[in-house]
């Protein structure tokens, strides 16, 4: 039975936090793509295995059951969501999503075709998927949103992060579907507009960072606070290697959008 939510008045305590108590912590599908058609005309993503397994790791140390799926076609993409949708998460505190792909606006690239980023959300709205109704879906997208790059800005003040040194690539972009249901979390890998950038052996900045920060604060950082940091780190990168020179020195900045409606902590079950 799905947990009742009131999100009146009576409710406004800045201190409130999601039930992160039950039985499990709830599963985590993480869809990596990396071989696609040759009839989509899609480069390989490099170093995307990388991601999957940092991801893979750092998820199940915060307690999710992970299911990495790699390389799905988009009747298996859809098949595995439908399922996903379709399981009783009664006894789980939320629900993980995890997509790495190339996209367009609007859409995400399966290995053989696209799937419109509605049909990734639908099904795990509260009205339809009423045991995780309440609960936080959290929903990672690693590709680009648009066909600019990110220039650097000076400012007076800045933390130095050491940036990696392979070489970097672009994986173009979706564009923003806002889900209207409360407790959503849409966490995307750059801003609007612009290009995400993966590392051929080492994977995305976007990832890396993440993993780095679950790893070091995981456990004791609210989960918002722990996006706030990947922004920093992500931010203070720099591409310092790449196969074209108009690509050196350019920038990238996470962002997320939040319809959570509590502070969430991924504490130690």
């Amino acid at each position: 039975m799905a947990d009742e939510v009131d999100y009146g008045a009576a409710n406004l305590n800045p201190v409130l936090e999601y039930n992160m108590k039950r039985a499990r912590r709830g599963i985590a599908l993480i869809f990596n793509h990396e071989n696609f058609f040759w009839q989509l005309c899609l480069n390989q993503r490099r170093g995307t295995a990388a991601d999957g397994r940092n991801l893979q790791k750092w998820l199940t140390y915060l307690g999710f059951e992970v299911m990495l799926h790699n390389d799905k076609t988009v009747s298996e993409f859809k098949e595995l969501i439908a399922q996903a949708a379709l399981a009783d998460h009664s006894d789980a505190d939320c629900f993980i999503c995890v997509v790495m792909t190339h996209g367009e606006p609007g859409k995400l690239f399966a290995r053989d075709g696209a799937i419109e980023m509605e049909e990734l959300l639908q099904p795990f709205r509260g009205n339809v998927c009423k045991t995780l109704a309440g609960k936080p879906k959290i929903f990672i997208i690693q590709a680009c949103r648009g066909e600019k790059h990110d220039e650097p800005v000076p400012v007076d003040e800045v933390d130095s992060i050491q940036g990696e040194t392979n070489k970097v690539e672009i994986d173009y972009g979706i564009r923003t579907y806002i889900p209207s249901a409360a407790d959503f979390l849409m966490c995307y890998s750059v801003a609007e507009g612009f290009f995400s950038h993966r590392e051929t052996i080492n994977g995305s900045w976007y990832i890396q960072d993440l993993v780095k920060v679950i790893q070091e604060h995981g456990t004791e950082l609210e989960f918002l606070e722990i996006l706030t940091l990947v922004n920093r780190m992500v931010a203070a990168r720099t591409i310092d290697r790449a196969e074209f020179a108009h690509m050196l020195g350019k920038k990238q900045i996470p962002c997320f959008a939040s319809m959570l409606t509590r502070k969430l902590y991924f504490h130690p079950k």
